[in-house]
């Protein structure tokens, strides 16, 4: 056993690994303000998202690294703090200066829960305590106003637009400016003129996360989208039949010709449970979207039951994420937008080419 020292508790820390970055946390520089008082020890271990899939299992091996390591511990009081990496490209940081990473929900055709997935990814990552925007970028069909349950229209402030907010999630949308009976027929550079507008002159303020929530298909609003800002990566939604992941393949195709990291591919509407019996159900089959990434060497994130609590939740404009947290179906979502959060860090931090950060020791006084 150790003696305890600054040294030896880092060293026992040395144990502990992330498990989608592969190394180990104090290499990773997550380990914060160190302090030892007689035989007790505190420290910060900031994550690189406050979504972290696995912040609670870090805490115990943690715990037990320093137990069975250091001779004599005492209280091990541990803070869990976040710092979200940012994509510091000059393009973005000219247009969204506030804004740490940008992420484009896609699907390859509609009717797949695009909307349902993009809305209930981002109010799961507000709720585990990320900042959030959403851009609603489906400027023929704005469903989020719907989703969130929002009918007033936003300020304008400083000629800026300023986003409306709810569950903690900032939110901009065509849907907010025009006649919610009145159809948008606009050409193509019109619509990819509004979701520029949306970016440029909305006051986004800062953000860890802005989700896109873009149009089915490949058309000139994705072209716009990845044409003006470099994206941290994109997500496809699908579901499990043939048809539709036919053309997720050409959504995932089209962002790897751009350039735009594909960080995973969630099947929607994969199989259905009876709430009487308990049977499965694999309505449009099931599996799909799993052997898609598979194939396509792109991270799976999970897969979404059909329930019609899901569907209530985006008519009422109450995600199910919020309006049923403890539900299974929320379960699934929360835990697809922490997969969602960790790739967003390997982007950043999953090579080992990058440099070992410094640890940073507190001063004992």
């Amino acid at each position: 056993m150790l003696k305890l020292t600054d040294e030896n508790i880092l060293r026992a820390l040395q144990q502990v690994k992330d498990p989608d970055l592969h190394r180990d946390i104090v290499t990773l520089g997550f380990i914060k303000n160190l302090k030892i008082d007689g035989m007790n020890i505190r420290f910060d271990l900031q994550l690189t998202t406050p979504a972290c899939p696995v912040r609670d299992r870090f805490i115990s091996e943690c715990e037990q690294a320093i137990r069975s390591t250091i001779e004599g511990v005492g209280k091990i009081d541990i803070t869990m703090t976040s710092s979200v990496a940012s994509n510091t490209h000059a393009q973005k940081q000219d247009l969204l200066p506030g804004v740490k990473n940008t992420i484009a929900v896609a699907s390859g055709k509609g009717g797949v829960g695009k909307s349902t997935v993009a809305v209930n990814l981002a109010v799961s990552l507000a709720m585990d305590g990320a900042k959030v925007g959403l851009l609603d970028a489906d400027v023929y069909g704005p469903s989020a106003p719907l989703m969130f349950g929002l009918r007033e229209k936003p300020k304008v402030l400083n000629n800026r637009l300023h986003p409306l907010e709810k569950y903690g999630v900032k939110v901009m949308s065509i849907g907010f400016l025009v006649n919610p009976m009145e159809a948008v027929i606009w050409r193509g550079p019109m619509a990819s003129g509004a979701v520029k507008q949306f970016m440029s002159d909305v006051e986004w303020g800062d953000l860890d996360y802005l989700v896109f929530d873009l149009p089915p298909g490949t058309g000139d609003i994705q072209l716009t989208l990845v044409q003006t800002i470099p994206l941290t990566g994109a997500v496809i939604v699908t579901t499990p039949q043939d048809v539709a992941l036919a053309d997720a393949k050409k959504g995932l195709v089209m962002f790897n010709k751009v350039n735009v990291p594909v960080l995973g591919i969630v099947e929607n509407m994969s199989y259905f449970i009876c709430s009487h019996c308990g049977h499965q159900e694999n309505i449009f089959d099931n599996g799909g979207g799993k052997r898609t990434a598979e194939e396509l060497n792109v991270p799976f994130l999970g897969e979404i039951p059909i329930d019609t609590r899901v569907r209530v939740g985006g008519d009422t404009g109450d995600p199910i994420v919020h309006a049923d947290p403890d539900s299974s179906q929320a379960k699934i979502i929360r835990d697809i937008a922490r997969q969602l959060a960790a790739q967003i860090s390997i982007q950043y931090l999953g090579t080992p080419a990058v440099p070992k950060v410094e640890i940073l020791l507190s001063n004992k006084d």
